[in-house]
């Protein structure tokens, strides 16, 4: 499960690496005009939580740090990448199953859930793959090539034919 999502946030971060400053902050794609960095600090974020919250083992994932300059700057956005590999590399496969309580804000105030690590895990991961796949759409508006086929595509969705 580790090297899963390890591989799919190597994507984000390959994507990230290989953008222009001014690529990375663009916010002019509607219709929600968020910028890549946008969404790469928010996908950031969630495993972020994961972490900040695993000692306690109570995750709130409405107390993110939003940490604008991270959206802002390319540099510190791949800085935030490695980190988080770093952190899901330490974890230890054999504690994916301890209990945590989850919390969120799913509109009508929070709510809270029991979870296992792993499957907090899986839902940051299901997240990403969501967020990558709304960059795909901006990087396609933009003329980037996607950083590879896989980019944003959940595993289990059929692949179109190109024709």
């Amino acid at each position: 499960m580790i090297s899963a999502i390890i591989q799919n946030l190597e994507r984000g971060k390959k994507l990230v690496w290989n953008i222009e400053q001014h690529q990375y902050t663009d916010n002019g794609v509607a219709p929600y005009y968020s910028s890549i960095g946008i969404h790469m600090r928010h996908v950031l974020d969630i495993f972020d939580c994961i972490f900040d919250g695993l000692p306690a083992k109570s995750i709130d994932l409405t107390q993110r740090r939003r940490n604008e300059v991270i959206e802002q700057e390319r540099l510190l956005g791949l800085r935030y990448f490695e980190l988080i590999i770093g952190k899901l590399q330490e974890l230890d496969s054999e504690n994916l199953d301890i209990d945590i309580e989850v919390s969120d804000d799913l509109g009508k105030g929070k709510v809270k859930a029991k979870y296992t690590l792993a499957a907090v895990l899986i839902q940051a991961h299901s997240h990403a793959i969501h967020h990558f796949a709304s960059i795909g759409y901006i990087i396609h508006q933009l003329g980037i090539s996607l950083p590879d086929e896989d980019f944003g595509y959940n595993p289990t969705t059929p692949k179109t034919i190109k024709y």
